[in-house]
C-alpha cells in the first residue's frame, strides 16, 4: 500500500511530509492497520517486531487527530527514549505542530504542555501530571503506550497499568495505542484495552536466530562458519561481522563484563577498521567531560572502534557511543540488557554472550525467553543490511540443544499484571483517592476493575491488599473515611503531589518529628532509610569502614527504621556517599571507593535531590525547624557542592567545577563576577560560558 493512497484518511501536508522525506510505501503490517482503521480512530495493539513500523502507525494517528484540533500523549519507559522520540517527532513543527517533553520534576503542572499538540513523557512523569491535576489532561485525543510489554516488569508496570486506567477513565473518547515487539498473550492485552490487535513476524530485514558451538553457526534452517580464527568467541564474531561490513552489539550480564570485553574486542579490531579521526575526536571529547578512570577505559575503546555502554556512564557519555553507532564509526558496543529497552541502535550481528543473569538470592538464573526476543530485535539496519543475525554461545553439544530449544524455537512468556502487592498499590490507592478518581471503597473496587490486574485475575485478590493499605493510609493520616466515604488529608494530597511512596513519606515525618538537630548526615541518611531511594550494595570488604562510620556517627544518624542491619549498613553506605558528593570529593575517588559508575551518581543524586524537596515540603507542612536545612542541601545533592558555592551555582551552566575555579580565583559571589574583567572569568571557566554568565547578570 503506496502511502499516497491515504489522501481520504489523511491531510494532503502530512502525505506530503512523508513523501519529501522519502518514505512512499507502508509495510504490511502498516498496511494491515490501516485496513483495520487505525485511522478511523480504533485502538490498537500493534505487537510487530522491531523496526517493522510501530512508530510510524503512531505518528499518523497523532497527525491526524491534532490537525483537527486534538492532542496526544506518547508514553515511554525511558528518558534516553522520550528524547529520542522528541527528535523524530521535532519534525513535525513543518506542519505547524508543536511537540513538548517532560520527564521529570513529579509535583509539577507543567501547565505549559497544555500548549502543545503532541506530548512525550515517561510513565512515571504521566502520572505524576495525574496526581498534581494538569488541566490539560483530560483534552487528550490519543494516549500511546510504547513498550507495552513493560506492564510486566515489577518497577514499572504498576504505574504504567494505573496510568493507562487513569487516562482511559478520563479520556472515554480518546483512541489508545499499545506498541510492543514482544508480547506472549498480546490478545490478553487488546481485550483489556478495548482494542484491534495487530500481529506480525514479518520485518523489513530478514532475522536469522543461531547458536554458535565450536566454529559454526547453527541457524534453524542452514549453518555458517565463522572465518575469523579467534579463541574467544565473541571475539571471532566480531571481526568476522565487521570483516563483512557489518556492526556488532554484544549483550552482556555485568557492567564488569561489558568493559572487560569492549577492551579485548577493541584490540582486537584496531587492525580490521580503516584508521578514523572522527574515533580520536570522540575519545577525546569523552576525556574532557569526565574525570575519572571509567572515562579513560571508555576512550580507551573508543580509539579502536569499540565501546562499552551501562547505566553507570554519565548520560553525555553514553549520547556520544550512540550517536557513534548510529553514523557507524563506532563498529562494536559491549552493553547490559537495558539497551535493548527502545533504543534505536540496530546492528547487522546482536550476540548474546550469556544466557544467566545474576538475582538476590538465586544465583545465576536464565533470563526469560521475552528479555532474549528483545535483544534479537537489534539484529538488522533497514536499508544497510542484507539481514540480521542474533547469536547465542553454546559452550557443549547439550547446552546448544538445550538453547535452541528454550530460545531459539521458543515464544515470549505471557505479561502478568504486577499490581497486586502492597509497595505497588500504596502510593496508587492513596493517589486515586487524592484526585478523586474513587471517594469510597465501592468506587475504589469499581475503578480497579479497570486495571490489567483484574482483567487476569479475581478481584478479590486486590480487596484483601486495598483494605491493608487503607489501614495503613487512616494509621498515617493520609486518608480518613466518613460516612462510608474516604477523603485524602491534606498530607495525604501533598504526598501524592510529591510522588513518594507513602511509606516514604511516614518514615521521613517521624525522622523530622524525633531529631533535634538537622545536620547533612541526618537528614542524608533519613531519604537513605525510604523504600524510593535505592541503595548500595555492601561489598565484603566494606563492612568494617562502614560499621566504623556508623559507630562514630551514631548520634547524627536519622532512627533505625528497619531491624536488619545489613540493610541499615547498606542505607549508611549510600548516606557515605552523598556525604563525600557534597563535600566536593574528586568523582574519580568516589566511584573507586564505592564501586559505582558517574552516570550512578547522578542518577542517585536526582533521586536524592527529589527526595530531600519532599523532605523540605513535608517540614514545612508540618512547620518543622528543619526545613531551611532540607532545602540548602536540594542544591547542595543536586551539584555536589560544599554551601559556599550555592550562590554560584545559581547561574545557569555553573556546575561544582567551575563554581569552584570561580570561588578559589576570588569570585565568591554574583556581584564579584559581574564587576570582574570578563577576559578572567573567560580563562577560569571557558569564553562561551562566561558571556552566558555575564548575560545573565546584565553584562
Amino acid at each position: 500500500m503506496k502511502i499516497s493512497e491515504l489522501s481520504d484518511k489523511l491531510p494532503e501536508n502530512v502525505i506530503q511530509f512523508y513523501l519529501d522525506n522519502g518514505f512512499d510505501e507502508l509495510y504490511p503490517p502498516q498496511a494491515d492497520a490501516i485496513q483495520r482503521e487505525i485511522l478511523d480512530g480504533k485502538n490498537i495493539v500493534a505487537a510487530i517486531p522491531t523496526a517493522s513500523g510501530k512508530t510510524l502507525l503512531a505518528e499518523l494517528v497523532m497527525l491526524k487527530s491534532v490537525l483537527k484540533g486534538g492532542k496526544a500523549i506518547y508514553i515511554v519507559p525511558l528518558r534516553a527514549l522520550a528524547s529520542e522520540k522528541y527528535d523524530r517527532f521535532s519534525q513535525f513543527s513543518q506542519l505547524g505542530i508543536k511537540v513538548g517533553i517532560s520527564t521529570g520534576d513529579f509535583d509539577s503542572k507543567d501547565e505549559w504542555l497544555g500548549r502543545c499538540d503532541i506530548i512525550i513523557t515517561t510513565s512515571e512523569k504521566a502520572d505524576s501530571l495525574l496526581r498534581n491535576e494538569a488541566s490539560w489532561m483530560d483534552d487528550l485525543t490519543v494516549i500511546v503506550a510504547d513498550e507495552i510489554h513493560l506492564l510486566n516488569s515489577p518497577d514499572r508496570g504498576p504505574t504504567l497499568e494505573m496510568t493507562l486506567a487513569k487516562l482511559m477513565m478520563l479520556n472515554p473518547r480518546g483512541q489508545i495505542l499499545a506498541l510492543s515487539a514482544t508480547i506472549g498473550n498480546a490478545y490478553e492485552i487488546a481485550k483489556w484495552l478495548n482494542a484491534t490487535l495487530i500481529q506480525s513476524d514479518w520485518r523489513p530485514v530478514e532475522l536469522r536466530e543461531g547458536i554458535l558451538f565450536g566454529k559454526a553457526i547453527d541457524f534453524i534452517t542452514s549453518k555458517k562458519e565463522v572465518m575469523a580464527n579467534y579463541k574467544d568467541a565473541t571475539i571471532a564474531l566480531s571481526v568476522d561481522v565487521i570483516k563483512e561490513g557489518g556492526q556488532c552489539l554484544i549483550f552482556t550480564n555485568t557492567r564488569k563484563r561489558a568493559e572487560e570485553t569492549a577492551k579485548r574486542v577493541g584490540r582486537a579490531i584496531e587492525s580490521v577498521i580503516d584508521e578514523d579521526e572522527k574515533l580520536m575526536k570522540m575519545a577525546k571529547e569523552i576525556i574532557e567531560i569526565g574525570e575519572t578512570d571509567l572515562c579513560d577505559k571508555l576512550a580507551f575503546c573508543v580509539e579502536r572502534g569499540a565501546a562499552f555502554h551501562h547505566a553507570g556512564l554519565r548520560s553525555e557519555h553514553r549520547r556520544i557511543i550512540e550517536d557513534g553507532f548510529r553514523s557507524n564509526v563506532i563498529k562494536v558496543i559491549a552493553c547490559t540488557p537495558t539497551l535493548a529497552t527502545g533504543l534505536n541502535l540496530p546492528a547487522r550481528r546482536i550476540i548474546i554472550q550469556s544466557y544467566k543473569r545474576y538475582d538476590v538470592g538465586f544465583g545465576l538464573v536464565p533470563i526469560p525467553v521475552l528479555e532474549y526476543k528483545q535483544m534479537c530485535g537489534r539484529a538488522g539496519r533497514p536499508s544497510l543490511d542484507p539481514y540480521g543475525e542474533s547469536i547465542l554461545i553454546a559452550r557443549n553439544f547439550d547446552e546448544r540443544g538445550m538453547l535452541m530449544e528454550n530460545y531459539v524455537l521458543a515464544s515470549p512468556e505471557d505479561i502478568w499484571s504486577k499490581l497486586g502487592t502492597e509497595n505497588a498499590l500504596r502510593t496508587h490507592v492513596l493517589s486515586t483517592i487524592a484526585t478523586g478518581f474513587a471517594s469510597s471503597m465501592a468506587q475504589l473496587l469499581t475503578f480497579m476493575d479497570n486495571t490489567f490486574y483484574a482483567f487476569q485475575q479475581e478481584r478479590w485478590g486486590l480487596e484483601h491488599v486495598i483494605d491493608k493499605v487503607l489501614e495503613f493510609l487512616e494509621d498515617e493520616n493520609m486518608v480518613v473515611e466518613r460516612e462510608d466515604r474516604l477523603h485524602a488529608t491534606p498530607l495525604g494530597r501533598l504526598v501524592s503531589r510529591l510522588y513518594i511512596d507513602p511509606l516514604s513519606a511516614s518514615i521521613v515525618i517521624k525522622g523530622l518529628q524525633t531529631v533535634r538537630k538537622s545536620t547533612p548526615p541526618t537528614l542524608i541518611h533519613l531519604i537513605c532509610s525510604t523504600p524510593d531511594m535505592r541503595k548500595l550494595y555492601l561489598r565484603s570488604g566494606d563492612y568494617i569502614w562502614v560499621e566504623s562510620f556508623a559507630t562514630q556517627h551514631h548520634s547524627e544518624l536519622a532512627p533505625k527504621s528497619t531491624n536488619n542491619y545489613e540493610w541499615y549498613l547498606a542505607e549508611v553506605k549510600t548516606s557515605m556517599m552523598f556525604l563525600d558528593w557534597i563535600d566536593e570529593r574528586n568523582e574519580n575517588d568516589i566511584t573507586k571507593r564505592f564501586g559505582i559508575g558517574p552516570g550512578d551518581i547522578r542518577a542517585l543524586a536526582e533521586t536524592a535531590e527529589w527526595l530531600m524537596h519532599s523532605t523540605a515540603e513535608l517540614s514545612a507542612f508540618l512547620r518543622s525547624p528543619h526545613t531551611r536545612d532540607a532545602r540548602h542541601l536540594v542544591q547542595r545533592i543536586r551539584y555536589g557542592i560544599k554551601p559556599e558555592l550555592l550562590e554560584l551555582t545559581r547561574l545557569h551552566g555553573i556546575g561544582r567545577a567551575r563554581a569552584r575555579r570561580l570561588y578559589d580565583a576570588g569570585y565568591t559571589d554574583l556581584s564579584k563576577i559581574k564587576n570582574a574583567e570578563p577576559k578572567k572569568i573567560a580563562k577560569l571557566i571557558g569564553a562561551g560560558v562566561a558571556a552566558k554568565v555575564m548575560e545573565q547578570l546584565g553584562g
